[in-house]
């Protein structure tokens, strides 16, 4: 028993210093444990298949020991795969289709760079089987504008807090103005990709509904024409940061304007569909299978979906 007992100890002892990095000589572990280095070696070999069948069981699992001749040593290598299983790149895959935010284009290079660097090899084929269908119909959006790369310095200068100054196709009019901005967070919705951003130029800020508004204006990154990030910087102190997940719960359809509070009666039959659209929502009384919804929300595109409930929706406020 104390034989078995040591010879775990021993095992484990190595097993953990070999999670975190370190390098077994088998000499030393001989030495240190006062075994002959034999039993080190089938020491090794036992964490070694240990290893080789929690890779086989579970494909997360992707670690083995190897021998390291500038080491002199075992050491171990790999770490816990970050491939997703079959479900997750199908879920993924399913809801960057559903999306609709990207060129055909665009969406076929990601999904097949999602399945063949995130999908444990042997698994592809269905993988890629189950998604095809729905791809080869991909419907890409109207504007069909590639902005991957724009976005992706609208984010660097977000992190550094850096000016953008942008050229951007107005709907109303269909004019092209140019703004500078600060940027503050980029934000999707319902097939579009967002840019949230400060601006600070009086004589525009004279025509906003509210002029002395403490929230961003929203400008859609597709209708960007052209996009500069400037060498100059803003500062918003910590206190003033602005809080993107607090913002997304109260705009709906991405339309600005001032803070409201909206109240109305639901008398349709998936109350969580309400609620899980409107995350300030909170059910204030029901009766008969009529709720009284009250919500806290920004500018009037609620409106558009209120109105989309038909007889579903009784607004009170």
């Amino acid at each position: 028993m104390e034989k078995k007992q040591s010879k775990n100890s021993r095992t484990l002892d190595m097993y953990v210093r070999l999670c975190e990095g370190k390098v077994i000589n088998k000499a030393e572990e001989a030495k240190k444990f006062d075994v002959d280095e034999r039993s080190i070696q089938r020491d090794i070999d036992d964490i070694r298949a240990f290893l080789d069948e929690r890779s086989i069981r579970d494909s997360s699992e992707m670690r083995t020991i190897r021998y390291d001749r500038g080491q002199k040593g075992y050491v171990m290598t790999g770490e816990e795969s970050s491939l997703l299983t079959n479900s997750e790149i199908l879920a993924v895959s399913k809801i960057l289709l559903e999306s609709r935010a990207f060129t055909k284009k665009e969406m076929t290079g990601i999904l097949d760079k999602l399945v063949s660097s995130c999908v444990p090899q042997n698994n592809q084929k269905l993988v890629a089987d189950l998604i095809g269908n729905e791809a080869f119909h991909y419907v890409e959006p109207r504007h069909k504008t590639q902005f991957i790369d724009e976005m992706w310095n609208i984010g660097t200068a977000i992190r550094n807090c850096q000016y953008i100054e942008i050229d951007y196709l107005r709907m109303k009019d269909k004019a092209v103005v140019k703004r500078k901005v600060k940027p503050v967070a980029i934000m999707f919705s319902e097939y579009y990709f967002y840019l949230t951003a400060f601006i600070e130029d009086d004589e525009v800020r004279k025509d906003f509904e509210v002029i002395n508004d403490s929230f961003p204006t929203i400008y859609r990154i597709d209708r960007i024409k052209k996009l500069k990030v400037l060498d100059e910087k803003f500062h918003i102190p910590y206190s003033s940061r602005f809080e993107e997940g607090e913002f997304r719960k109260r705009i709906q359809f991405m339309y600005g304007g001032k803070l409201r509070k909206v109240k109305f009666k639901y008398s349709g039959t998936d109350i969580d569909a309400v609620l899980d659209r409107l995350p300030t929502a909170q059910v204030l009384a029901e009766e008969d299978g009529v709720f009284t919804v009250s919500a806290e929300v920004f500018g009037k595109g609620i409106d558009m979906w209120l109105r989309g409930q038909g007889e579903n929706v009784e607004m009170l406020l």
